[in-house]
């Protein structure tokens, strides 16, 4: 794909994303696709093995053998003691818990990583992502229209510095690995949530008075075209405006109570698995776990249904 035609496939997925939706809009970020523990899930430790491994290496593990099973298990426990004493403790486990539930967001990366590192130094400099990113407009900005663009390339191109400087935690002007992934998904990251909340208020604050009224938060998520009355929801999200979102009652939301709609304070579903983890496991009660602790319980973390399944079903899996 020629820049032209590359630019031309942003703008449609600009348009499309500008556009104003019928339908409610989702702003809530969950974090974590974790659920409550189950009276089944304590009998069968299917919560977790998902939890622990992710659900998809969970369905692998379900078809190791035992042996295989505990084998893997004891080299990803030497991955999760990051500090390498030899014990594992419920703050690692925590983080590797955490870090497995979004896979998905380190799998997207390393997809496009190489797009990005021009230069293949294993960094991605603000200057690459730019030029990846914004080098046609920069060499053509009289192809675009920036009139009526709410996203133009001129408006997005500061954000996105401006969302690179903070995930540049050394201030070296060039991401690593961990550093770009926050970059590309800052909902993901705790030093990266400021810049949700500033980024949601700009992309709902229409009159850039700096807060977002009710019109505004409706207007997110409902466009009123045909002139009739609004759906029940909409009713019913204006009310949430009114009592729930403008904690101070004065007619808007200001970022601090747009970061406690967006981020609700959810139940720390990572933390409570790991501390379950440690305590089921914690033979001799000192709230930290050794690999033989772990590999003595290995059923609670990753499982086994294998019967007779022999070596073919597993010869070529990756390990996590």
């Amino acid at each position: 794909m020629d820049a032209r035609s590359f630019v031309g496939v942003l703008l449609l997925c600009v348009a499309v994303a500008d556009g104003k939706p019928t339908l409610r809009k989702e702003r809530v970020i969950h974090e974590s696709d974790l659920n409550k523990r189950t009276p089944e899930d304590n009998k069968s430790f299917q919560y977790d093995h998902e939890a622990f491994l992710g659900k998809e290496e969970a369905k692998t593990f379900d078809q190791l053998t035992p042996e295989e099973s505990k084998d893997r298990l004891g080299k990803i426990v030497s991955r999760i003691d990051g500090n390498g004493d030899g014990y594992v403790n419920t703050a690692e486990l925590k983080a590797w818990i955490k870090r497995v539930q979004k896979r998905y967001v380190y799998e997207n990366v390393a997809k496009v990583w190489t797009d990005y590192d021009l230069n293949k130094d294993n960094k991605i400099s603000w200057d690459e992502y730019k030029q990846a990113t914004y080098g046609y407009y920069l060499a053509n900005p009289g192809e675009f229209d920036e009139t009526t663009d709410q996203f133009s390339f001129k408006k997005m191109l500061p954000r996105d510095e401006r969302r690179f400087k903070r995930a540049d935690l050394n201030g070296d002007q060039a991401a690593d690995r961990e550093e770009f992934t926050s970059f590309l998904h800052p909902e993901e990251f705790e030093h990266m949530k400021d810049i949700v909340v500033l980024e949601t208020m700009e992309d709902i604050d229409k009159n850039s008075d700096g807060h977002v009224d009710e019109d505004e938060y409706i207007a997110d998520m409902f466009a009123h075209e045909d002139g009739g009355p609004e759906p029940d929801w909409v009713k019913t999200e204006r009310e949430q405006f009114s009592d729930f979102r403008d904690m101070n009652k004065d007619g808007k939301m200001d970022l601090e109570e747009i970061r406690l709609w967006i981020m609700p304070q959810d139940y720390d579903h990572a933390q409570a698995e790991a501390r379950h983890l440690v305590y089921e496991s914690d033979q001799d009660k000192d709230e930290m776990l050794t690999k033989e602790e772990i590999l003595e319980n290995w059923n609670m973390f990753v499982g086994s249904q294998a019967t007779n399944y022999g070596e073919d079903l597993t010869r070529n899996h990756d390990e996590l």
